[in-house]
């Protein structure tokens, strides 16, 4: 006898729903599904059933969706969620939080967490709550290529700071959320520390830096917001936006996404779109500087894991312009430059740059036999040319003048065409030894 349809399976698994009943009841008239259906149905079933078990309020728990921010995933345990109940220490209107729901949100300060509600809502967002003692690090920054002054404050949880490519846990989402350069709105202010804090909101800047760093020094967190320093590093770019104020960052790619890398004092921070990535200098064991070409290269940070295991970070298409303030920013925090490291070489490009008084490549110190091959081809035909020129006499042969100048002329076309056929060469000896 033949696999028949679990139909006590099918009606428990889609109660209420007997059109999904008819179509898999159809649909299993072949025998080459009906097991298949039998499987599905009865994990639907028991899922139905445990669920049903369950008592009503962590049904709720569940139904609300995550919370503490951390992805869609558990927090923490030492990271209970904030509860609308517990009293507001400080209360700040119209925020723009960015990670982890772009949306404005009221930031509301309490004893033990920082969360974000609704402006119509007395309850933490969903995913938007933090507990202060477990805040890892904190940063305010300015936000790039924004015709006005902004800053981004990026708070990172316990445990979201370096974490491999594939965790074993969750990882927690950090909170980012942009403040203007002006002083607050009357009224966007409120709660039982907001008399104290009209003393600190000359801007939001101030007003968020006593507010945060209170809190945390409340909670017995040692933590302090760290920020960016142009005596530590500065990009060579100019703002054309804001011309007179120097970039405490570099524009990058990660993979196919765009973003900014911060050299701060304490680590290497990507951002401002998920996933953010802060490298501490602790957890560096190297970094490389990769595929150098005129224009760009490439940076690769390497940290270390458990035992021997190491995972490596790439950010590509950094401006060569800014390619000293980074070396000079790995050589100040003694990190390690592994670019010349047997495993690079199949993959570094024109390492070791030479530039000229301007800056520019012109030339690499460590290049290889292929490139030292290619410099005395070029060099031979640079010789072979100039013999060519040397020997040449437009006005020879007794021509008349209007033909020695067509001569010349032609000759000097000659040059030209030569030129172009040097450089076409170079450049295929090049893209070889690059491969």
């Amino acid at each position: 006898m033949g696999i028949t349809l679990d139909q006590k399976s099918l009606k428990i698994a889609f109660e209420g729903r007997p059109d999904l009943q008819t179509a898999i009841q159809n649909a299993a008239a072949g025998d080459a599904y009906i097991e298949l259906f039998n499987q599905i149905s009865l994990h639907v079933a028991n899922l139905t059933s445990s669920s049903s078990s369950e008592p009503a309020s962590k049904k709720r728990r569940l139904d609300d969706g995550p919370s503490n921010g951390t992805n869609g995933h558990s927090a923490p345990s030492s990271a209970a969620a904030a509860s609308g109940k517990d009293p507001v220490l400080l209360e700040i209107k119209d925020i723009s939080v960015v990670i982890p729901q772009r949306k404005k949100y009221t930031l509301c300060f309490t004893a033990s967490h920082l969360y974000a509600r609704l402006p119509d809502s007395s309850e933490p967002a969903a995913g938007i709550s933090f507990a202060w003692k477990d805040i890892e690090y904190a940063f305010r920054l300015p936000v790039p290529e924004k015709t006005q002054k902004q800053h981004n404050y990026v708070l990172f949880p316990r445990g979201s700071n370096i974490t491999p490519s594939k965790p074993s846990s969750p990882i927690p989402d950090p909170i980012v959320f942009t403040i203007p350069d002006t002083a607050p709105k009357p009224g966007t202010i409120s709660g039982k520390d907001a008399a104290t804090a009209s003393s600190v909101s000359d801007d939001y800047k101030t007003l968020f830096d006593w507010a945060i760093t209170s809190q945390l020094k409340a909670a017995g967190n040692t933590v302090k917001i760290t920020l960016a320093d142009e005596k530590l590093f500065a990009s060579e770019q100019r703002q054309a936006h804001r011309p007179s104020e120097k970039a405490v960052f570099v524009k990058a790619f990660r993979g196919s996404k765009d973003g900014y890398l911060f050299f701060l004092p304490n680590g290497i921070l990507w951002a401002f779109k998920k996933p953010l990535q802060f490298i501490p200098h602790g957890n560096i064991t190297a970094v490389s500087y990769l595929n150098v070409l005129q224009r760009t290269f490439n940076l690769n940070v390497e940290i270390g894991l458990e035992g021997d295991e190491v995972e490596e970070f790439e950010f590509a298409m950094l401006d060569q312009e800014d390619f000293g303030g980074i070396d000079g920013y790995v050589k100040r925090h003694g990190l390690m430059d592994k670019s010349m490291a047997e495993q690079r070489k199949a993959k570094r490009l024109n390492v070791n740059v030479v530039k000229d008084e301007e800056g520019n490549v012109v030339g690499n110190a460590e290049g290889g036999e292929l490139e030292k091959a290619a410099a005395e081809a070029e060099q031979v035909a640079v010789d072979e040319e100039d013999e060519e020129e040397e020997d040449y006499d437009p006005g020879s042969e007794g021509e008349s003048e209007g033909w020695g100048v067509v001569m010349m002329m032609t000759a000097m076309l000659k040059v030209v065409v030569e030129t172009r056929k040097r450089k076409m060469m170079k450049m295929r000896l090049r893209t070889s030894y690059e491969l």
